[in-house]
């Protein structure tokens, strides 16, 4: 596989990354985990004010792209960042001159 190629899948990957990410609750909920490192669905739904599906719809959709992961214990699944990259990349966009 050639270089070009390569850069080539890296940047649709990163799209993909960025797509997936790409909605107020999903940002929340990635800051969340980031500061918690695991949390499950109702501590999640509890501090953003929202409904338990829409909360649940978004983690389903993240875990499914490789974002999340989960963690049974119990009856309880709690949800973590498979890569803290991803809050990172968040923190930058607030750190950057665009949201100014």
């Amino acid at each position: 596989m050639t270089d070009s190629m390569e850069n080539d899948k890296k940047i649709e990957k990163a799209a993909y990354v960025l797509k997936a990410v790409a909605h107020p609750l999903r940002i929340k909920i990635i800051q969340m985990l980031h500061e918690n490192k695991e949390l499950n669905v109702s501590t999640i739904y509890k501090n953003l004010h929202a409904e338990q599906s829409l909360i649940s719809h978004h983690l389903i959709n993240m875990r499914d792209k490789g974002i999340l992961e989960i963690r049974r214990s119990g009856k309880n699944i709690y949800y973590f960042l498979v890569d803290n990259a991803v809050a990172e990349i968040i923190e930058c966009i607030y750190k950057s001159k665009i949201l100014a």
